[in-house]
């Protein structure tokens, strides 16, 4: 079985608040961890209402003192909005506090309105010195070569520390610079279907062997609405086709018979590696997926509004992903 983990965008629902979301994110996580995922991934968007981590390595700290064994991620951080030191003293600093469970997932970020790249302190043009950022990153978390000069700054904590960095992306540039520096490439194909097979090519031709990695390695993400039935997967599924900025509205009956067609077709085209249904239909989804891309790891992502149902595709892909 590929391994499987979790990439939780932390959904505010209708109706519910910051607190009681993170505390469902670890109800998640421990779930997750009974079933044997591998990770639990949590994401990084600023003045966003349907969002409740934004402050990414706090809500990692939170669900990893909940857990015991599932690695904790960031997928991930979005290092334009990040001082490099600051980012290796932060997971240096969970890594000393959960030895070998922390992931560290870049990403050079969606472009936000004004107002909010001013509050962040971004530029015009910043993410063009993204690759140099992560380079730094990646330099101020290695071991000092032996004999070599102190560097004028140090990450403490954070150098020498072994956390996986892995290099996040939905485009063929963000593969090419995973194959450069040699890290894991996470492909965001749950939101960005188009580019999936060009930026795998791109990655698993260019790649150059690294201190972290030998050969190249692919985690593809999909999006998750798993049930006892077509009908009750295609339901809970609505609150994802109907997600926009503000909280998670609930479900919706025959949602798709209610909207235009030119929407509908767009929202298909979206959500195109989708696994929404039974256990048949997801069985039949996630093998034609994975003989299509052949991932080293998969990675789900599900928008549903009800907490116990959320659990419940989780278990779901579990028990159908052992079959495979």
């Amino acid at each position: 079985m590929k391994p499987l983990s979790i990439l939780d965008l932390t959904p505010i629902r209708q109706g519910g608040d910051i607190a009681s979301t993170l505390h469902e994110s670890l109800q998640l996580a421990q779930r997750a961890e009974a079933l044997g995922y591998a990770r639990y991934w949590v994401v990084e968007h600023h003045n966003t209402p349907s969002v409740a981590s934004s402050a990414t390595s706090v809500v990692m700290a939170y669900i990893a003192m909940g857990t015991r064994t599932i690695r904790i991620g960031a997928g991930g951080i979005m290092l334009p909005n990040h001082s490099p030191l600051m980012v290796a003293e932060q997971f240096g600093t969970l890594a000393a506090l959960f030895p070998d469970r922390i992931d560290l997932g870049l990403g050079r970020g969606i472009k936000s309105d004004d107002a909010t790249m001013r509050a962040l302190r971004r530029v015009p043009g910043d993410e063009q010195q993204f690759p140099a950022n992560v380079a730094e990153l990646l330099r101020y978390m290695s071991v000092p070569a032996a004999g070599s000069p102190p560097a004028a700054v140090r990450a403490i904590p954070g150098e020498g520390t072994a956390v996986p960095v892995w290099m996040l992306g939905s485009s063929v540039g963000a593969a090419q610079l995973a194959a450069s520096l040699g890290l894991p490439f996470a492909y965001a194909s749950h939101f960005a279907p188009d580019d999936v097979g060009r930026a795998l090519t791109v990655y698993r031709s260019q790649f150059v062997p690294s201190a972290q990695l030998a050969k190249p390695h692919v985690m593809l993400s999909l999006s998750v609405a798993a049930a006892d039935t077509d009908e009750e997967g295609r339901f809970l599924h609505s609150s994802a086709q109907q997600a926009t900025v503000d909280p998670l509205p609930p479900p919706i009956e025959n949602y798709e018979s209610t909207i235009d067609p030119k929407k509908l077709a767009l929202l298909r085209h979206f959500f195109r590696f989708s696994l929404v249904g039974s256990r048949a239909t997801v069985a039949k989804g996630l093998t034609s997926f994975i003989a299509l891309y052949n991932p080293d790891e998969i990675i789900v992502t599900s928008q549903i509004f009800d907490i116990a149902a959320r659990c419940r595709s989780l278990e779901i892909l579990s028990e159908v992903a052992k079959t495979l």
